[in-house]
């Protein structure tokens, strides 16, 4: 759960900095989290959570 959340917030930070710095318009942004919101109700999504979970793990072993 707390790499869940804390992804989502870095990914959040990276889409608002991308909008300040305008390169990502408004509208790709939303379409982005739009296709986030679909493919996270797709059988791929166990397999992507496992990804990050390992991703996160070689990140904490620094």
């Amino acid at each position: 759960m707390i790499v869940s959340v804390s992804a989502a917030l870095l990914l959040a930070v990276v889409v608002v900095v991308l909008l300040r710095q305008r390169a990502v318009g408004v509208g790709s942004a939303l379409a982005c989290a739009a296709f986030g919101f679909c493919l996270a109700s797709t059988g791929i999504a166990p397999a992507i959570t496992q990804a990050l979970h390992a991703v996160a793990g070689l990140v904490s072993l620094h």
